[in-house]
C-alpha cells in the first residue's frame, strides 16, 4: 500500500507543470527511485512476529518472572489512542 502510494507520488510529480508553463522531467533516476524504494519497504519481522499471548493470567506471571513490563493491548482502538 504504501509502495503503492509513494509510486503514484513520483508519477504525478512527473506529469505537473510548473509556473513558468515548463514540464520537469518525467520520471527520476534509477538510483533516486531504489533509494526511495528502500526507505518504504517493509522490514522483515514486526507485529506479526511478535509471540502475543492471549491470556492476561499466564502474561502477567511471563513479565513477573522475566522482570519485564506488560504490555496490555485491549479495545478496538489504536493502542496510542482513539482517534
Amino acid at each position: 500500500m504504501r509502495l503503492a502510494l509513494a509510486l503514484l507520488c513520483l508519477v504525478q510529480q512527473g506529469t505537473r507543470e510548473t509556473k513558468a508553463g515548463l514540464r520537469p522531467e518525467a520520471g527520476i533516476p534509477r538510483a533516486r527511485f531504489e533509494e526511495l524504494h528502500a526507505l518504504i519497504r517493509p522490514a522483515p519481522g514486526g507485529f506479526e512476529e511478535i509471540p502475543w499471548m492471549t491470556s492476561l493470567w499466564e502474561a502477567r506471571r511471563k513479565a513477573a518472572t522475566e522482570g519485564k513490563p506488560l504490555l496490555v493491548w485491549s479495545g478496538e482502538c489504536h493502542p496510542l489512542g482513539a482517534t
